[in-house]
């Protein structure tokens, strides 16, 4: 798992009939210390995250294993939200 704050949100005109209805969102890889990396990805949602929010992603087969990413052709997921009290 990684941490990830999400930037923003894409909107497909066109995609792979599995993949519509996801909700996709744009994320910014972070360190250990909330900083970015400078990494940025498209992620599925799978919990209802917002922009400016916290996130911990999975990737590769791990994210195709919730119940809203099983049959769609994803290799990042956003599978919680960082607790904001939580955070250094």
């Amino acid at each position: 798992m990684n941490l990830a704050r999400v930037v923003g949100k894409v909107w497909a005109g066109a995609a792979y009939p599995t993949l519509k209805g996801a909700s996709l969102l744009i994320v910014e890889e972070l360190d250990a210390r909330y900083l970015p990396t400078g990494r940025i990805a498209v992620a599925a949602d799978t919990v209802g995250a917002g922009t400016g929010e916290v996130v911990f992603t999975v990737a590769g087969s791990s994210a195709r294993m919730t119940e809203s990413t099983r049959l769609r052709p994803v290799d990042l997921a956003i599978t919680g939200i960082v607790d904001p009290q939580g955070r250094p």
